[in-house]
């Protein structure tokens, strides 16, 4: 099991992705008005085509590759799966007012991140590592950020749809002119849509070069 990534772990991310585009997809219906979000509607639509991309990824990297490359990312997965566990509790502590109203609130929340950062360095390292390669840890660094993103991103989402009932189609979240106006629930939704995007774009890109960095550490050692 250690030298390839088993069907079983690379189809459940792929269910993950699949729920997290379901849940995106009952938060913004009816899908009609989603283009009377900011942007011409691409607030609601980015994190949609970030999530497709996410699934076509998850089949592309899985392919046919060397042992060592299948072993490195198999264990990049699992680091992706603690890294997430860290997102989410980043998520979830955000979402407590008591919480997120604490003196240290922002320096928790930041802390956080740097944790499930220095998470996706490891995994690029040991990528690195195993196949004395630093371009397979961008690789392991990108592929566990991208799991622990999706895990960030449904917990967040899951948070909108039960916290936000989908709008009335007779009066979707009416007009939206920026945060300084509009209701309350549309500036939500927005803001909302934001971090989702942020976690799907931002923390990949982040993890592909924090495991590109570390893995120059560890190219040139021998598992």
């Amino acid at each position: 099991m250690g030298n390839k990534v088993p069907p079983t772990l690379r189809f459940f991310l792929i269910l993950l992705a699949i729920a997290d585009l379901a849940l995106l997809g009952m938060r913004l219906w009816p899908w009609q008005d989603v283009t009377t979000l900011p942007l011409n509607g691409a607030t609601g639509i980015d994190p949609g085509v970030a999530l497709v991309g996410y699934i076509a990824f998850f089949f592309w990297i899985s392919g046919s590759r060397t042992p060592a490359i299948r072993g490195a990312l198999f264990s990049a997965a699992w680091m992706g799966l603690l890294a997430g566990l860290i997102l989410v509790a980043q998520v979830l502590f955000k979402a407590q007012p008591a919480a997120a109203e604490a003196p240290n609130a922002a320096y928790v929340r930041v802390g956080l991140l740097l944790v499930a950062a220095l998470v996706w360095g490891i995994a690029g390292y040991r990528g690195s590592k195993m196949t004395s390669d630093a371009t397979v840890g961008m690789l392991c660094g990108l592929w566990c950020a991208m799991t622990s993103s999706l895990m960030a991103c449904g917990t967040l989402l899951a948070q909108m749809f039960l916290n936000a009932p989908v709008p009335n189609p007779n009066d979707p979240w009416k007009q939206y002119e920026g945060l300084a106006v509009g209701n309350a629930a549309t500036q939500a939704l927005v803001l909302g849509l934001n971090s989702a995007t942020w976690f799907l774009l931002v923390c990949p890109l982040a993890g592909g070069a924090l495991g590109l960095i570390f893995g120059l550490f560890g190219q040139g050692e021998k598992s």
